[in-house]
């Protein structure tokens, strides 16, 4: 799958990296000719350039790939033309664009972008989650609604899924099991053991019950 970064910011390089490094094909892009060499051995392809020029993001095959990130939420001015020029004159069929703040996101979205995000306050409310709930990790689906991992309560141990029946129980729905960084699917057969951590999603306060056990 072919992605292309513009824009090789602190947010920018971690992205086109990362995705490099799980196996997609990256085009980086970026005006600075140091920070474009320093990430060449890392990605597929990476050029310096003028991004707010048409026909050279054409000359290099922008206009042929799905999802272009922009990264460059700095300059919320070159942020909102190089975003309209992708989706009014490239045709890309995604587009995600970095935004620095609420209202730039509303402009982002009315010129086209498919996916705006703000890095910096996204990260602060998963901070402020994690510092304010009981479990170690959490990711918030919704204000009442996340993901977490709970060690398996001791009266769990030695039963199945489909004894526990968790869902009418306590109505939450276990998803997996996590073993150091992999998780790994578990059916209504698996037999629960001790120190397992079970990967649940469900409310808020049904979790934290559930935690409690």
């Amino acid at each position: 799958m072919k992605f292309c970064v513009i824009g090789l910011g602190r947010f920018g390089y971690q992205v086109a990296t990362v995705l490099s490094e799980n196996g997609m094909e990256v085009l980086a892009i970026d005006s600075d000719e140091s920070i474009v060499a320093s990430i060449r051995d890392s990605v597929a392809h990476a050029i310096v350039m003028d991004v707010t020029d048409e026909a050279s993001l054409r000359s290099i095959g922008v206009d042929e790939i799905d999802t272009v990130i922009v990264a460059m939420g700095e300059d919320s001015t070159q942020s909102i033309l190089i975003t309209a020029l992708l989706k009014k004159h490239l045709k890309t069929p995604y587009v995600i664009t970095r935004a620095i703040d609420d209202l730039n996101k509303e402009i982002l979205t009315l010129v086209g972008a498919d996916r705006v995000i703000l890095p910096e306050k996204e990260i602060g409310i998963r901070l402020a989650d994690n510092l304010s709930s009981p479990f170690m990790d959490v990711t918030r689906l919704a204000k009442n609604f996340c993901i977490t991992n709970i060690t398996a309560p001791q009266q769990f141990v030695g039963k199945s899924l489909e004894e526990l029946d968790l869902f009418n129980n306590y109505s939450v729905h276990c998803i997996g099991k996590k073993e150091e960084e992999k998780i790994t699917p578990i059916g209504l057969d698996y037999i629960i053991k001790d120190l397992d951590k079970l990967v649940c999603a469900g409310p808020n306060k049904n979790l934290e019950k559930l935690a409690k056990l």
